[in-house]
């Protein structure tokens, strides 16, 4: 029921934003920040932060409040929101992105960065500024910033997964994305779409083997209470921010709007300190709950595994691949 009642007033929204009046073209007095997680994430911590940040600073102006775990439905709900017009940021990933604008989805490969801040220099290309320029003329998606890490993501099971091997004919949970599904499809697995929300029942049920997620996230949803063998797989390294809809964009006075920007990046930075600070706190309370922790696994096995999965998506640009590693490697 509660569920029920959290899509009925997503959908409110997105209807009175689809049907905004020619008098209020202007006005924009308030937004909702929304997505998946759970509350004690650092990931919400940063979009609390913003929050409170563009409502002081707007003296008002705009009030802002954040939804999490959901609260306005789940991923494809809160992007169908943004997209019609609806007055949220969602906080969102480059693969869901890439649902939108394909070429998005290439900044979350699998093994595509050695080390976190390696993503800085993709952010900081040519390349991606004209990547953000097509998803705002296209698809009047507005990416304020892609720069908070999320974290690397491991994977949660009752085995270890060391090789391709161990993961061949495993349930796993995977959101419905197509960089995720490719993936876990190269290394035989088979990929079961579960909301997040929904993840813990979903686990305990056995609807999914295994699952993955940054350490945060699998702490915060408590899922080491269904599974209890946590190998450090770090397949890819999740960057995020904030998106929402060019249009939208375009309504908040441009003062505002710098504001907005600013924010939007400061509170990224905070995301990346807090989780980068935090890991090494998160393992211990893996160990201290009862699981065990795989840290000897064969990376050189998993990355061949899944390269295949830089030309198995549909619609890059050709040479996508080729020049992100080009970007990577100057």
């Amino acid at each position: 029921m509660l569920r029920r009642r959290q899509l009925i007033a997503a959908a409110g929204v997105t209807a009175a934003a689809a049907h905004i009046p020619n008098t209020q073209a202007q006005t924009v007095t308030s937004l909702r920040i929304t997505h998946v997680l759970s509350p004690n994430e650092p990931a919400n911590e940063a979009c609390l932060l913003l929050a409170a940040r563009i409502t002081d600073r707007s003296q008002g102006k705009i009030k802002v409040e954040v939804f999490p775990q959901g609260q306005l439905g789940g991923n494809k709900e809160q992007y169908e929101m943004m997209r019609q017009g609806a007055n949220v940021m969602v906080l969102g990933d480059p693969s869901a992105i890439g649902d939108f604008v394909p070429d998005f989805g290439v900044l979350n490969g699998p093994y595509l960065l050695k080390q976190p801040q390696e993503f800085r220099k993709l952010l900081a290309s040519q390349w991606y500024a004209e990547l953000n320029a097509r998803a705002q003329r296209e698809q009047s998606i507005r990416v304020l910033t892609l720069g908070g890490f999320f974290g690397a993501r491991h994977a949660l099971s009752n085995k270890p997964l060391r090789t391709p091997n161990d993961f061949k004919g495993v349930a796993f949970r995977v959101p419905p994305t197509l960089m995720w599904i490719e993936t876990f499809k190269a290394l035989g697995t088979r990929p079961v779409t579960i909301p997040w929300p929904e993840i813990y029942s979903a686990m305990q049920q056995g609807v999914a083997d295994a699952v993955e997620a940054p350490f945060a996230s699998l702490w915060g949803m408590k899922l080491h209470e269904t599974r209890k063998v946590l190998s450090l797989t770090g397949h890819f390294l999740s960057w995020i921010g904030w998106i929402m809809n060019e249009r939208l964009w375009q309504r908040i006075p441009a003062d505002l709007r710098a504001i907005i920007q600013e924010e939007a990046d400061a509170a990224a930075a905070f995301m990346t300190t807090r989780t980068l600070e935090i890991d090494n706190e998160y393992i211990k309370r893996f160990q201290d709950a009862g699981v065990t922790v795989v840290r000897d696994l064969d990376y050189a096995a998993l990355q061949k595994a899944t390269e295949s999965v830089y030309s198995a998506i549909p619609n890059w640009t050709p040479g996508l691949h080729a020049r992100v590693k080009q970007i990577l490697t100057s």
